[in-house]
């Protein structure tokens, strides 16, 4: 493959944004450190991003175009497949450009090791050249990550990386009926969360947890947590708390989706029913009475480039 332009991209930093928020630097240093916390600490942690930015607007200059966007760009972005996306943030923002990148490798760096765990963030500022130079010799090391993807009756597709939220908007009861293979009920519940693998150790954790907890508790046996590999072709769902009642059941609450089959639910919500991907609640798809969901294994998979 050749490539022919690096799309560098970029978050906001805790600092920036609240001097967007407070409009001066001065204020919103006395905002925070009124309300008790440490300025400083926001300060350190731009010096750093902005220090990790400027080597690698240094070090990767390879002979390819440097475009620079910042992450609430990427959705409107064109990508093509001459271009490599570097990404510098936390884990959300791989997650985030994943879905909209296609098939292209992401080169994830992490800004800040001390600060950020980084489990999708196999990369430093000083790595990114080496990696970069592998890309382009066919020598880099690349994974591809399942997807999912939920499509409506009218054509719209939403892809997700880490998971899906099907529910209602606000904290109410989510209403629609639920079918996976020849099994179909209507449900009451907080919501439902289909997970890839690659989100297995996250939102759906939670959801182990407290069943385990629930479990433990109530003197019963708690079980295993549900660990996935990222490249597993199978979805997990898990329905939050149903609610059983003379219109609603309780009787599929969770299980997997095979690459091939489908989870299809529809919305019983006159109104505020959504579907959104990886904690984005801004960017969703609106899942009101008269839609119906799909859910399934995307065809389109994310390649995330790994180190040695």
């Amino acid at each position: 493959m050749t490539y022919e332009k690096i799309v560098l991209v970029t978050r906001k930093t805790r600092f920036q944004e609240l001097v967007e928020r407070f409009n001066t630097k001065g204020q919103a240093k006395f905002y925070i450190e009124h309300a008790g916390g440490d300025f400083s600490d926001y300060e350190r942690e731009d010096a750093v991003y902005r220090s990790c930015l400027d080597t690698l607007h240094k070090d990767l200059v390879v002979g390819l175009k440097i475009h620079v966007m910042d992450r609430s760009l990427v959705p409107t972005c064109v990508f093509t497949e001459k271009d490599i996306i570097v990404t510098v943030g936390q884990d959300g923002l791989v997650a985030n450009c994943a879905k909209y990148v296609g098939g292209q490798p992401i080169v994830a760096v992490n800004p800040d090791p001390e600060r950020f765990d980084g489990v999708l963030l196999p990369f430093k500022a000083t790595d990114a050249q080496r990696v970069v130079g592998k890309l382009l010799f066919g020598l880099a090391k690349v994974k591809e990550i399942t997807l999912a993807q939920a499509t409506l009756n009218d054509g719209q597709r939403l892809l997700a990386f880490n998971d899906l939220f099907i529910g209602a908007r606000t904290h109410v009861s989510a209403r629609y009926k639920i079918q996976i293979s020849k099994n179909s009920e209507a449900q009451s519940s907080s919501g439902i969360i289909v997970s890839t693998g690659a989100g297995s150790t996250g939102w759906l954790s939670s959801v182990f947890n407290m069943a385990n907890g629930i479990t433990h508790f109530t003197g019963g046996k708690p079980g295993s947590v549900l660990r996935m590999d990222w490249e597993d072709r199978r979805l997990f769902f898990a329905v939050r708390e149903p609610f059983a009642s003379k219109h609603s059941k309780t009787g599929i609450v969770s299980g997997l989706i095979d690459s091939g089959e489908e989870l299809v639910l529809e919305s019983l919500m006159p109104s505020d029913g959504v579907i959104f991907s990886d904690g984005v609640e801004a960017d969703f798809l609106k899942f009101t009475s008269g839609f119906t969901a799909r859910i399934r294994t995307a065809d389109q998979k994310a390649c995330l480039v790994m180190g040695n």
